[in-house]
């Protein structure tokens, strides 16, 4: 009887310590920093990548200064000069401690290379403070768009799905109506 106390000791001994050591594996593993990937595809800082493309379009672009009121722990700016019609210049604002890292983006493409949305696709259709914003939920899978024009410029804000509770139409009215 002893043999077999002793027998279910030792396994019972084993078991935990080879979890404890799972686990203390886990926790040593190091996260490659969300920052490397961005920066690899074309990334870089928001003031930098601004300047790019001002310097591209010979053209001033302007950021609206309100954000959604999420949690971003990261944000980082691209422009895309390809000399064809998807020139544009982005800003990514991202939250690394979530689950689904993208939360909120801001596209500008020169007006005359906008994304034309099909009536259908349109939710509804806003007044700002200069001009009409589009809100659109159904072409793009995940995420909620704002497209507005301004300053010749499209502009599209356009926010994770599941934080459509958060950040409301009105959420991103007020958002694209935050310029000076």
């Amino acid at each position: 009887m002893k043999r077999k106390k002793w027998l279910l000791f030792m396994l019972a001994l084993a078991l935990w310590f080879s979890d404890t050591g799972k686990i203390n594996a886990i926790d040593k593993v190091k996260r490659t920093p969300i920052e490397k990937f961005v920066f690899e595809i074309g990334y870089k800082s928001v003031e930098e990548a601004l300047d790019d493309c001002e310097a591209h379009f010979n053209k001033n672009i302007a950021l609206p200064y309100k954000l959604p009121p999420i949690e971003f722990t990261h944000y980082f700016g691209r422009c895309t000069n390809d000399l064809g019609i998807n020139n544009s210049f982005e800003v990514e604002y991202i939250n690394e401690n979530s689950t689904n890292p993208k939360k909120y983006m801001i596209r500008l493409r020169p007006r005359e290379h906008g994304i034309e949305f099909r009536k259908e696709h349109i939710q509804q259709t806003y007044n700002l403070n200069k001009g009409k914003a589009l809100y659109v939920t159904k072409p793009v899978n995940g995420f909620n768009l704002l497209v507005f024009e301004r300053d010749g410029w499209q502009y599209t804000l356009s926010i994770d799905k599941d934080v459509s509770e958060q950040v409301s139409p009105e959420v991103l009215l007020e958002i694209a109506n935050s310029f000076r």
